[in-house]
């Protein structure tokens, strides 16, 4: 249970507060409502852009690593289709600094001709080791246009072409911090040994001061029901050929995620799970084979993945994903089963909580989602899901019309 207390200053920046005495550190996380879906089609990749952006330089305070080390302090950051997420861990008793560093950046980024360069080379250098010269590092690229048509998940965080970053100027980065980063476009967390009154405080003197934007009203497009199955063929220098296949599923906090969640995790989340005993131990057409969720915060996508064996077809292996997949289907799964992969859940989400950052990031999340009560509700939502509706949820997501395939082969 993540106990909190919020309240909202006046420049909308919502404030969510979790004491924990038994610890010496503090976490301070800020969510910006922005993600990569949030992107103009023809200027994609800002998001994670920014992300690095945020760590050049701000209004007032040239660098932003050196002060919070001088201070036993350690951040990073991350960017998701959904939100962009900032957060520092440090000594509860340097708490200011924190305030202090994102308070700044938050009221405006330096706008440094020279860290935007510098910044871009970065991020398309990534773009070109992670996604255009790694094996298989292509995958998203081409697996989310073919699974969305309208919804902006058809692009990748990094951006659909590296030419959208060579081509940022700093207008155009100016226009995206103005329009995002905002006080009432933004959940602040502060967790570990602090109070109410203190972060109140610390709010009034380093965040209040800062003006509200314009809000941010979402308005994106939705993606339309598959109705018929998809299919891509491409290859590359790859040791083995690999198969991928998504099924679009309800998004994180919509009803049916979390059985669909576990009904993933009985398909290939360990080596007890049915596509790892069926197709890499008795019948070894793989070298690996999972599955797994994009949890994305709009319908997201379940996934079927595996590299194949040597001299196995891609039809031949993807026929035999099918058969395992159509059991759900056709059958009520076990009540063991289904147990131990409750049991598996209940334990992952369990250890993630003993991590204070980790419970700064789930209230965050779940604030920006509309409730932060949700974070409290997950246990009960995946100990209430039933043989029935694990069979129902197969029916529903795991249709073929509802797939699409991507084979990649060796060149």
């Amino acid at each position: 249970m993540i106990h909190y207390e919020q309240f909202v200053l006046d420049n909308g920046l919502r404030v969510f507060v979790h004491e924990d005495e038994s610890t010496p550190i503090a976490a301070v996380n800020i969510l910006y409502n922005v993600g990569s879906r949030d992107e103009d089609p023809s200027k994609t990749g800002f998001a994670h852009l920014f992300e690095h952006l945020m760590f050049g330089g701000s209004k007032n305070i040239p660098t932003y690593d050196e002060p919070l080390q001088k201070v036993g302090g350690e951040n990073n950051a991350f960017t998701s289709p959904d939100i962009t997420n900032y957060y520092i861990t440090l000594p509860a008793a340097n708490l200011e600094t924190a305030f202090w560093l994102e308070s700044d950046r938050m009221l405006s980024l330096s706008f440094d001709p020279q860290v935007l360069d510098v910044q871009q080379k970065v991020v398309i250098e990534e773009f070109k080791q992670r996604y255009l010269n790694q094996p298989y590092g292509d995958v998203w690229l081409k697996l989310r246009p073919l699974a969305y048509q309208q919804h902006p998940y058809r692009w990748a965080t990094i951006g659909k072409d590296i030419s959208h970053i060579e081509n940022a100027t700093l207008d155009d980065v100016k226009s995206f911090f103005f329009k995002y980063y905002l006080p009432n476009n933004a959940i602040l967390v502060v967790a570990g040994n602090v109070t109410v009154d203190q972060v109140k405080q610390l709010c009034d003197k380093w965040f209040s001061p800062i003006p509200a934007g314009d809000p941010y009203i979402r308005q994106l497009p939705e993606e339309p029901i598959q109705t018929a199955a998809r299919k891509l063929e491409t290859s590359a220098k790859v040791p083995l050929n690999g198969l991928y296949k998504a099924y679009h599923m309800p998004g994180r906090f919509d009803a049916g995620f979390h059985t669909a969640d576990l009904l993933s995790d009985m398909l290939g989340r360990s080596k007890s799970s049915r596509l790892y005993q069926q197709l890499l131990r008795t019948n070894p057409l793989f070298s690996n084979v999972g599955a797994y969720l994009t949890s994305s915060i709009d319908p997201g996508l379940l996934i079927v993945q595996g590299t194949l064996n040597a001299d196995v077809p891609l039809e031949e292996a993807d026929a035999a994903v099918e058969a395992v997949i159509q059991e759900f289907i056709d059958q009520i799964v076990p009540d063991e089963e289904l147990a131990k992969v409750k049991n598996q859940t209940e334990a992952t989400l369990a250890f993630s909580e003993v991590e204070l950052l980790n419970r700064a990031m789930n209230l965050a999340y779940a604030a920006n989602a509309g409730n932060p009560d949700l974070v409290n509700q997950e246990a009960a939502q995946i100990q209430a899901v039933t043989p029935d509706d694990i069979q129902a949820s197969a029916r529903q997501i795991l249709r073929k019309e509802n797939c699409s395939t991507l084979y990649y082969r060796v060149a």
